[in-house]
């Protein structure tokens, strides 16, 4: 379940037990401890038992099982750590190329994960950048801050740095790739509906009465 959705669900659980206690405290002349105990467990119960059933819902809809979610979710978890560690390069790079480079990156990095935390489904057509480029990209950006940040450079340093700014290159073209092959399902579904509409268009611009009219005339 989304954490948001988890906070406002025990705000208002919370809110509810809260209030329940105050009915039975004060309406009904129930004893504190009373009171207190039958409003937790009132609320506890609440908060699970809507959770249980929002989780079920949502599990549903997107017709994954718990062990899988469980799973993606855990994948999702640390790719936000090597985003965070990704982050933290780029903020300590000096130069403007770097700086540019990096940013696009973090923007296409934070993308990816941002489409597949909405949709887990997505998950499985993006293993190659989960398993495999998330992973480049942040040791990359992280050897290459590090080598920016020498205060003496020679030419072997030199070289690195412009091999690894190339690499970089590289592995943001391909995490564009990762992008549109996870939204690829959305794009021949919306590719479909837009030749169902422009046939739909292509029949009401004929008219048979056009036709009378003209042999009329």
């Amino acid at each position: 379940m989304k954490s948001l959705l988890t906070f406002f669900l025990g705000m208002f659980t919370t809110a509810g037990a809260i209030f329940l206690w105050v009915i039975l405290f004060f309406g009904f002349d129930l004893p504190f401890l009373n009171a207190s105990i039958i409003s937790l467990t009132t609320g506890l119960f609440t908060f699970f038992s809507v959770k249980l059933v929002t989780e079920y819902q949502f599990l549903k809809k997107n017709n994954l099982t718990r062990k899988d979610y469980v799973y993606i979710q855990k994948n999702l978890d640390e790719a936000k750590k090597k985003i965070n560690r990704l982050q933290k390069a780029f903020f300590s790079v000096r130069t403007m190329g770097a700086f540019k480079q990096l940013y696009e990156l973090n923007k296409l990095v934070k993308r990816m994960h941002s489409i597949v935390s909405k949709d887990p489904r997505r998950f499985y057509q993006s293993e190659r950048f989960f398993f495999y480029h998330l992973d480049s990209v942040v040791e990359l950006s992280e050897r290459y801050a590090d080598l920016a940040a020498q205060p003496i450079k020679n030419d072997t340093i030199y070289l690195s740095l412009k091999e690894t700014q190339s690499t970089l290159g590289d592995l943001s073209e391909s995490i564009k790739k990762d992008i549109y092959d996870a939204l690829s399902n959305d794009i021949d579904e919306l590719n479909f509906e837009l030749d169902v509409a422009k046939h739909s268009l292509k029949k009401l611009e004929y008219n048979p009465l056009d036709d009378e009219r003209s042999k009329k005339e």
